[in-house]
């Protein structure tokens, strides 16, 4: 099985970036970990700042991945283009985001782009990308 693990923009700042909200781990740390418990699964990740890059790469990602999981970060809340390119491939996605975002400001309650992903782990930091590793390894 060949997952994607893709983030979105300021997500390159975990560890240092409000650590008391979003963790004191790097993900480059974390991901390493992941790599070591799912040694079944071929992780690969990407992070990008820039909309077009990762909606390029979610596109990419429907000939080479068999499932995206995806934290876009801010884009999830404005983002019309990633939530198109979300129902435009064939793979599932699966939404994730470090903090509880219906516990935050107004604005965070809605996600474009979970409301066309496959599922959605919000507000347990780093382990809803290992949950979500385990769901779709099921």
């Amino acid at each position: 099985m060949k997952i994607l693990i893709l983030n979105g923009p300021n997500l390159n700042l975990t560890g240092t970036r409000e650590p008391e909200q979003y963790g004191y781990q790097s993900f480059e740390e974390y991901i390493e970990l992941l790599k070591m418990d799912f040694p079944k699964i071929r992780i690969t990740y990407f992070q990008s700042n820039v909309e077009g890059e990762l909606i390029n790469k979610l596109q990419q990602s429907d000939k080479e991945q068999d499932a995206v999981i995806f934290n876009p970060g801010g884009y999830s809340h404005t983002s019309v283009a990633l939530a198109d390119t979300i129902k435009a491939i064939s793979i599932p996605v699966l939404e994730v985001h470090l903090s509880n975002i219906f516990s935050r400001e107004p604005y965070r309650h809605q996600s474009l782009t979970g409301a066309v992903s496959r599922g959605n782990i919000s507000g347990l930091g780093m382990e809803g990308y290992r949950l979500a590793l385990i769901y779709l390894f099921k």
